[in-house]
């Protein structure tokens, strides 16, 4: 038998192996669906400490775009 998770913003029960489960630093986030998921972190960056979040977000941003980048230099046509 299966061990059935709850989804932390709706309540909604699921099968192991399905869903989101998201753990870091010893709490463990369930979500159902990624629309669930969703909406759990779109309240979260509504709650959290503003200062925290911005100098997160941007190093997290510049790193993707910079790994975009490169992606795109890989890939693009040489003549």
């Amino acid at each position: 038998m299966s061990v059935k998770l709850k989804c932390v913003t709706c309540g909604r029960p699921f099968p192991r192996g399905q869903g989101v489960v998201l753990s870091k630093g010893g709490l463990t986030l369930t979500f159902h669906s990624s629309r669930c998921a969703y909406r759990f972190f779109k309240l979260l960056l509504d709650r959290i400490d503003e200062r925290c979040f911005v100098d997160v977000a941007k190093g997290l941003a510049s790193e993707l775009e910079r790994v975009l980048e490169e992606r795109r230099a890989r890939v693009q046509k040489r003549i």
